[in-house]
């Protein structure tokens, strides 16, 4: 019975732990999307003052959970899923290897969209340096679950 609560409390964590990291993720894309409209906005003349700013981007991320927070979670699910093989073997690699694979789903989301079906959801993503953003995004995603697994596993004495 011991082994079975040991089992569901490391599971529990690990969900915890991932749910955080896509949560991370999608508020930073979905932030530096909407960050990205409104610096356009700005350049054709069109002033925002902050309360808009911020009405603007909370509208964009209640709006865009439906469409982008399901394509994160998997995209990291996969990721996260292929370096956690990884690890196994080369442990010492673990953050760089979690923040490439973060970034690697969140580029992999608008590519896999742009080239199978010719669209592009977020205009940040269709310059380089937007998607480039996209990235950090994801890499920041890989970083916390790094960090907070460090914190919930580490052994304590």
């Amino acid at each position: 019975m011991n082994q079975w609560l040991h089992l569901a409390r490391f599971l529990g964590t690990r969900l915890m732990l991932y749910l955080a990291a896509v949560i991370v993720t999608y508020l930073l894309a979905a932030v530096t999307a909407t960050q990205s409209v409104i610096a356009s906005l700005a350049g054709m003349g069109v002033n925002l003052d902050f309360s808009e700013r911020i009405a603007m981007t909370w509208r964009d991320i209640t709006g865009m959970a439906g469409m982008l927070l399901p394509m994160v979670a998997f995209g990291l699910l996969i990721a996260f899923m292929t370096t956690a093989l990884i690890c196994r073997y080369v442990n010492r690699w673990r953050l760089p290897l979690y923040m490439l694979a973060g970034a690697t789903a969140l580029v992999c989301i608008h590519l896999s969209l742009h080239f199978l079906f010719s669209i592009t959801p977020l205009a940040i993503a269709r310059t380089a340096g937007g998607l480039a953003l996209q990235a950090a995004a994801g890499a920041a995603g890989g970083l916390t679950y790094v960090l907070m697994s460090r914190t919930f596993f580490t052994s304590k004495p």
